[in-house]
């Protein structure tokens, strides 16, 4: 047995079935061989679209995601994919061929040589290479233990080429094979921290739980939603644990979202970190008063990391809001009214805010009135996952289309990135077998858009809804010198994506009313065939950085 099917029979042995990559020296024939072995190989246009696509799957599936790529420039393109999922712990293993140690080492110029292993430490969870044939199973093992255990992460797996053509007696190979056993167990946390997080809760006047998706992540749906509604305490999901209750859920403060961070007293983190997405638990968003923090997570290096955390629970969250549940007896104490109600007031004044928004009508669409028709469909199709980027696209539907069950909403995450659209997608269509819907900024749709080639060429039920304003942000800024280059920020006029679509046999559709954009929704989602639809939106809509212009220093001063 060489050490090309020594790889696939670790991957296969531990429940890894498919591999997410783009084939070339010296991978070319792991792929190959991968697939006579009965794994599915989904082959990209680009290593970085295949290593979102591998964090997306790792995400849905509670499995490491792989990503196989070539040396150097391809392991490169798979970087951004593995720090991304590291950032948003998302389980994936980044598996990479690479040059001889003996010539890496010495640099004396072999091909692609870059000490990969060096390079990608700093950027993930672990790294690991193998040398010998007889390692292979140990070093997946390991691979798989690391992207799983605490807090998920990427992971680094180096295969020189020269391990591939190794070989060992079958049996002794089989033998050497590891079968990884319970990689993330149960962390119960402490009693005395569930008992001091329960006083802190039953004391509060203005609770608030916030939902994060670590929490969709975890996959304790149920105990969660019984956590919450035990309490009787309003919640805010943040994007990716939107649907773990349904966001028309009575408790649900969404709309909200400022009134309850700036007014309430004790909160409550289940799979949230402080992070910027939260404005690191301080300053105005938070109402510049001192809060009380509950924080549920599975490391405990992250408790104190922006502000005092007054009740940490370390644990994994299923396993820590059992705990907390079996603490909430029939004689938990409502939220006092007065709080309840402040709510409910402010929700309903939103809502009927949103909801005359969202009624009008205008020619050209803007963000709003193409996001009704993705709302509605959203709501008739509840099973569909929605994957969304970019800019005001990304901040808009986040805000516009409720979602109904858990992990249906894939988008940026932590860090804001670019580009995952198209993987995400894939890797949505592949691991549930249901309609994908991408909502496209066309600047984010930009970093990604040739995989639509990729959705023709699999088939893919995926249906691509490219906001196309002409721009980045909007297509109306004017180059500031007076030349004859457009503005950084703006686009070709009037760009036919749908023809993208149409050129690898796929349906395009130019939508320029909300009627055009949700027959041509349906009837993608209903015949299951790759679409892109062109939405034309108004090229005036946006705003710059959608709605965090303050991230970038000369729009803040105006």
């Amino acid at each position: 047995m060489d050490g090309f099917h020594l790889v696939l029979e670790a991957l296969k042995l531990n429940g890894l079935d498919t591999i997410y990559g783009l084939p070339g020296i010296p991978i070319t024939d792991l792929t190959r061989l991968a697939q006579r072995a009965g794994l599915r190989v989904i082959s990209f246009r680009h290593e970085q679209h295949a290593g979102n696509a591998a964090a997306a799957a790792g995400f849905l599936t509670k499995k490491p995601g792989i990503c196989l790529t070539v040396s150097a420039p391809g392991f490169l393109n798979g970087l951004t994919a593995l720090a991304n999922a590291t950032t948003n712990c998302f389980p994936m293993i980044l598996i990479s061929g690479s040059s001889e140690r003996e010539i890496v080492d010495l640099q004396q110029g072999d091909y692609e040589e870059m000490d990969q292993l060096a390079i990608a430490k700093p950027l993930c969870k672990a790294a690991f290479r193998v040398l010998h044939a007889q390692d292979i199973g140990v070093g997946v093992a390991r691979a798989i233990r690391a992207a799983l255990s605490g807090r998920p992460g990427g992971v680094y797996l180096d295969l020189p080429a020269k391990l591939f053509p190794q070989t060992l007696d079958a049996h002794v190979g089989r033998q050497s094979l590891v079968q990884v056993v319970d990689p993330a167990p149960a962390q119960w946390p402490a009693p005395e921290s569930v008992h001091r997080a329960l006083g802190l809760l039953r004391s509060a006047r203005r609770p608030l739980i916030i939902l994060g998706k670590g929490a969709a992540y975890a996959q304790a749906d149920d105990a969660v939603r019984a956590l919450v509604e035990a309490t009787g305490i309003p919640y805010i999901p943040m994007s990716m644990a939107k649907g773990l209750l349904p966001d028309t859920h009575a408790q649900s403060a969404a709309a909200a979202r400022s009134y309850v961070l700036q007014e309430a007293d004790v909160v409550m983190l289940i799979g949230a970190r402080l992070n910027w997405l939260l404005s690191h638990g301080k300053g105005k968003t938070w109402g510049g008063a001192a809060k009380r923090f509950i924080q549920i997570d599975i490391a405990p290096t992250e408790m104190d990391s922006n502000v005092a955390i007054a009740a940490p629970v370390v644990g994994d969250i299923g396993s820590c809001v059992a705990a907390l549940l079996e603490g909430v007896g029939a004689d938990w104490p409502r939220p006092p009214a007065e709080w309840l109600g402040a709510v409910q007031e402010r929700k309903e004044r939103n809502l009927a805010k949103m909801a005359a928004t969202l009624a009008v009508n205008p020619f050209p669409m803007n963000f709003h009135s193409a996001l009704n028709v993705v709302r509605n469909v959203v709501r008739d199709r509840p099973d569909i996952t929605l994957v969304n980027e970019g800019a005001n696209t990304l901040d808009f539907t986040r805000s516009i289309v409720d979602m109904y069950q858990p992990r249906k909403r894939l988008d940026v995450g932590t860090w804001g990135i670019m580009g995952i659209g198209m993987g995400f997608a894939v890797a949505a269509a592949v691991t549930t077998g249901k309609p994908v819907l991408a909502i496209e900024g066309d600047s984010a749709f930009g970093f990604c858009g040739m995989e639509v080639e990729t959705l023709c060429r699999y088939n893919l039920p995926v249906c691509v809804v490219v906001f196309n304003n002409n721009g980045v942000y909007k297509g109306t800024d004017k180059n500031l010198g007076g030349g004859a280059d457009v503005a950084p920020t703006v686009f070709v006029k009037g760009a036919r994506y749908d023809k993208m679509m149409e050129a690898f046999g796929g349906a395009g559709v130019n939508a320029a009313t909300p009627g055009e954009l949700d027959k041509a929704i349906r009837e993608a989602i209903a015949c299951g065939r790759p679409t892109l639809i062109n939405a034309v939106i108004d090229e005036t809509a946006g705003t710059e950085s959608g709605r965090i212009t303050n991230l970038n220093p000369a729009a803040a001063k105006k």
